[in-house]
């Protein structure tokens, strides 16, 4: 018995899927999303490798026997993210305020929840919720921030299902048409493509950044101070609702 070949990598995605399946698959897209401790996954390179290994190119990436069935995939996925970033707001709105008030804490700092409230004004709840699934780490931590800043339940669910559905099923469908030209390279240029992908998915957010701080310079220190006595106020106000 080789007992290398049932070791899990968990940061490995071709591990994670030739050993547990689409049904694994599926629960680690849920982890990810919903339980804080599972941000470490590659959920990105996951859903791709994923659409690869349900595509008539499986048996060349992960070997024989080990073919994905797609509409379990393009059904369960989205419904996990879904369901997990539900389960991260829900948590953010029971106990967040206490999680993120741990000077001592490592991961679960007060100054995530600050800048994430900075986020939602910003770029409003909708965009803001979209746009951190596509951004690794950013969609399991932005849940709980959520909750804790008092975004309506309504609001993120409606957000969560739009995001949720456009980031799984894009990852699985790009993996799944594109799987015999992704086959050959996916080792060498999985993880770049998945970088390109962040980027272009954020690029709109980026553009914004420059364009608030352009807007600083060109208003001078004045505008600069102005924001900061905003951001004091609002870091001692409290938690803030989005609606």
């Amino acid at each position: 018995m080789d007992y290398n070949q049932l070791a899990v990598n968990l940061l490995d995605a071709k591990s994670l899927i030739s050993s547990l399946g689409a049904i694994g698959l599926i629960a680690i897209i849920f982890a990810e999303t919903g339980l804080l401790v599972g941000f470490f996954f590659p959920g990105d390179s996951l859903l791709i490798i994923a659409g690869v290994a349900a595509s008539s190119a499986a048996s060349s990436v992960l070997g024989e026997g080990h073919r994905l069935p797609i509409a379990t995939l393009l059904i369960g996925a989205p419904i996990a993210a879904i369901a997990g970033a539900q389960l991260g707001h829900q948590i953010g709105v029971k106990v967040g305020p206490k999680m993120f008030d741990k000077p001592e804490s490592k991961i679960f700092k007060r100054e995530y929840v600050q800048k994430a409230e900075e986020y939602f004004n910003r770029f409003g709840p909708g965009k803001a919720v979209v746009l951190a699934r596509f951004m690794p780490i950013v969609r399991t931590f932005l849940n709980p921030v959520a909750g804790t800043l008092e975004m309506p339940a309504r609001t993120f669910f409606l957000w969560n299902v739009v995001g949720g559905v456009l980031w799984t099923e894009s990852m699985l469908l790009i993996g799944y048409f594109f799987g015999d030209a992704l086959a050959p390279v996916i080792d060498k240029y999985l993880i770049p493509a998945v970088l390109l992908i962040v980027l272009l998915s954020i690029s709109p957010m980026l553009v914004e950044v420059l364009r608030e701080r352009r807007k600083k310079k060109a208003a001078g220190p004045e505008a600069e101070n102005a924001d900061a006595d905003a951001d004091a106020v609002q870091a001692g106000g409290g938690r803030h609702r989005r609606g």
